[in-house]
């Protein structure tokens, strides 16, 4: 979720684990004196050259073959292209996109003619058609604030704290460029940041808000929200930064401790629960999540949250993804099918950009698609887990 992911958080960095940095190689033992050779040998071949696995290359696939993709909203799909393809750093692309940026006024044909004739779709995985993958998806959500504590409003929003430090590992270690670890000082030693459970047993004198415990908990999955204050005024919670610590999702633990049934694991399943059952109980389930996320206030101006790429996010056309495998401002089609969730659509099949990503996304196969904003969005959000076959719009050359 920041960004949406990141920013939003959704969605939000996972920390990073600092690994040794060099090895030590022990020196070969000593070789033992050659034995007598048998009274007859027979000269062997020498050994076969061991030889590095084959690449398989990305699976061409024909829009023909997309399901889905005759009854796709192609004019939307073409509007959400021009507002993030502008964030991509491959020459390929940047041409592409100036060339949907030109199409003023285009229909729907034009639109679908437009993708056919200047990409190529390619399965994302190494399988033919694809690998099977996870989509889920995420919100910007609106939740009551009040500016002082009370029984029900209890939960701090907190700022970035002062001693909170990201450390760039680059620097250090050619090998390790890109690579990020959080913490702070402790004497002379750089430490982990606390968890979850030892941030919040530390009270806050600056918090920015107080919000319900399990609706913080929830801002927190997102990224990033806005909070409707009791005169009417409405604030734009905007992540600030992590403690660092990995993101841990509770959905599984509840279902395994029997708290929920293995069918509805949903959002809005989990935050009821947590709401009814609002005290220490609740509270040991989100602990065992030990990534906190930090905020800062800005103005609420009407708009969709930021991604990580820095552009808006067009609800049901943006995808969190892992930014390692995947590009900003690539064009992806989604074909989301199986959903694990009661309630939820049975398939989500259309085109969608790359602007965000998040702790838990995590995999080539992997996406998040954002929903929008506000309760509707959320409760659909909730319930999207289907099996997700991806496939990347190459630009043609």
């Amino acid at each position: 979720m920041t960004s949406a992911r990141t920013a939003f958080a959704p969605l939000a960095l996972a920390g990073l684990l600092l690994s040794a940095c060099a090895s030590v190689v022990s020196p070969p033992p000593p070789m033992a004196p050659p034995a007598s050779p048998p009274a007859q040998t027979t000269p062997q071949p020498p050994p076969a050259p061991s030889q590095p696995p084959p690449v398989s290359s990305p699976a061409t696939v024909a829009f023909s073959d997309l399901p889905g993709w005759a009854q796709e909203d192609h004019l939307a799909a073409l509007k959400a292209f021009q507002a993030g393809c502008g964030v991509s750093k491959d020459p390929a692309m940047i041409r592409v996109c100036g060339l949907a940026r030109g199409m003023n006024g285009s229909d729907a044909a034009a639109a679908r003619a437009f993708f056919e004739a200047n990409f190529q779709p390619q399965a994302v995985g190494q399988k033919e058609g694809g690998d099977d993958g996870l989509l889920t998806a995420y919100f910007a959500p609106q939740y009551q604030a009040r500016m002082s504590r009370n029984a029900e409003f209890s939960a701090p929003v907190r700022r970035l704290p002062d001693d909170l430090v990201v450390l760039d590992l680059g620097p250090f270690e050619p090998a390790l460029i890109g690579k990020k670890v959080t913490g702070h000082v402790e004497g002379k030693t750089f430490v982990p940041y606390p968890d979850r459970a030892e941030i919040e047993a530390v009270p806050t004198d600056k918090p920015l808000a107080w919000m319900r415990p399990e609706e913080l908990f929830f801002l927190q999955i997102q990224g990033s929200g806005v909070l409707v204050l009791p005169d009417g005024r409405r604030v734009k919670a905007v992540f600030a930064g992590t403690n660092g610590r990995p993101f841990v999702g509770v959905a599984s633990p509840m279902r395994d401790k029997g708290l929920l049934p293995d069918n509805n694991t949903s959002g809005d399943a989990i935050r009821t629960w947590l709401a009814e059952h609002r005290g220490p109980e609740a509270d040991a389930i989100m602990r065992l999540n030990p990534r906190y996320v930090f905020f800062k206030m800005a103005e609420d101006d009407g708009k969709e949250p930021l991604g990580s790429a820095g552009v808006s996010l067009p609800p049901g056309r943006a995808i969190a993804v892992d930014p390692s495998r995947h590009a900003y401002g690539a064009l992806y089609w989604l074909d989301a099918s199986a959903p694990a969730l009661a309630g939820a659509f049975p398939a989500y099949r259309r085109l969608a950009v790359a602007l965000d990503t998040g702790g838990a996304i995590k995999g080539e196969v992997r996406a998040d698609l954002y929903m929008g904003t506000g309760p509707e969005a959320g409760a659909e959000a909730g319930r999207v887990r289907h099996v997700l076959r991806l496939y990347r719009l190459v630009p043609k050359p």
